[in-house]
């Protein structure tokens, strides 16, 4: 009985599909004011920054609009976006989304020199969306993405092309907002390379090498729902403000390889200038709080947006994120 009983305990009371799909680096925050957010952004994302969240977001570019974004993420890593949108016409917009990911040097290491051989790589990983958006009613606008992902790893590497749509809706009732996405909906992917042969005797093969198949694995796929309240503003339903604002947000994210996770976030601002944000993430294996800030400096020509943001891994320390924005 107590045999039975200890082996009982290591039955894990919520099986997951953790490490079910591949490129998870998809699933990286590319905004900073999303992170300030705690990930709470398919429906208060505004702007050509935000379509990696929901591809709709994009029909809110009033003109043109660019965004340049960094990240000082976890042991050494970096990843960058950059992004340009604009509108074509009343009802049309159109953009790309560049995203890139480089983890630094590390040591290549096989069984002989479990140490290193001396060598280094690095890997190396590319989001590229291309974006249409359209304003189908005044409070319906709709997004689609198309995105060609690579990843690089050493001497193995992969190629394939995936779809993210999306749609806002102002619903009308008491000033709530509601989004909705599906990001990263595509086929299996394989790696291919030379880091994939094996040299071995010509009995064995005619050409002298082995060449070993990886296992197709999906891409991480996610189904974002989420709702936005401006509570406070002048757009406001509950209380009118032309100086102060406060937005609510929260976000339910489904994903193909984890459990369901919640994202809350809250932001205040003052006079469209200065803005400080919150946020927490509900069920995430390590990622808790978060908050940072923004500035949006407007001149007759242009409007320039500086975001700054921090998240809480836990034991794996904080992150940094810093965004800059311009409208034209």
């Amino acid at each position: 009985m107590s045999f039975g009983f200890s082996q009982y305990r290591d039955i894990p009371d919520i099986v997951t599909k953790v490490a079910t799909s591949t490129a998870n680096w998809l699933k990286l925050e590319t905004h900073p004011r999303a992170v300030a957010l705690g990930g709470a952004f398919v429906a208060s994302g505004r702007g050509i920054g935000a379509v990696s969240y929901n591809p709709a977001a994009i029909a809110f570019v009033e003109g043109q609009e660019s965004y340049v974004f960094r990240t000082n993420y976890l042991a050494d890593i970096t990843h960058n976006v950059v992004s340009y949108g604009r509108k074509l016409s009343g009802s049309d917009f159109a953009g790309f989304h560049l995203f890139y990911l480089d983890s630094g040097p590390m040591n290549v290491t096989n069984r002989a020199y479990p140490d290193g051989t001396g060598e280094t790589f690095n890997v190396q990983s590319i989001a590229f969306r291309t974006t249409y958006g359209r304003r189908l009613t005044d409070r319906l606008k709709v997004g689609v993405s198309l995105n060609f992902i690579r990843d690089d790893i050493h001497t193995v590497s992969m190629n394939t092309l995936a779809f993210d749509i999306g749609s806002n809706f102002d619903t009308g009732i008491y000033g709530f907002n509601l989004g909705m996405s599906i990001t990263n909906f595509g086929p299996e992917v394989q790696y291919y390379g030379d880091g994939l042969q094996q040299i071995v005797p010509d009995s064995i093969d005619v050409d002298g090498v082995l060449h070993k198949v990886t296992e197709p694995f999906p891409l991480p796929l996610a189904f974002r729902l989420g709702i936005e309240n401006e509570l406070m503003g002048p757009n406001s339903e509950f209380y009118k403000s032309e100086v102060h604002s406060l937005t609510v947000a929260f976000d339910g994210v489904v994903p193909n390889d984890y459990t369901p996770t919640g994202h809350l976030g809250l932001e205040y601002g003052y006079n469209n200038l200065g803005f400080i944000r919150g946020g927490v993430r509900l069920g995430h294996d390590t990622a808790t709080i978060s908050g940072g800030g923004g500035i949006r400096l407007k001149t007759r020509a242009l409007a320039i947006i500086i975001d700054y943001a921090f998240v809480d891994f836990g034991i794996l320390k904080l992150s940094h994120q810093v965004g800059l924005g311009l409208e034209f």
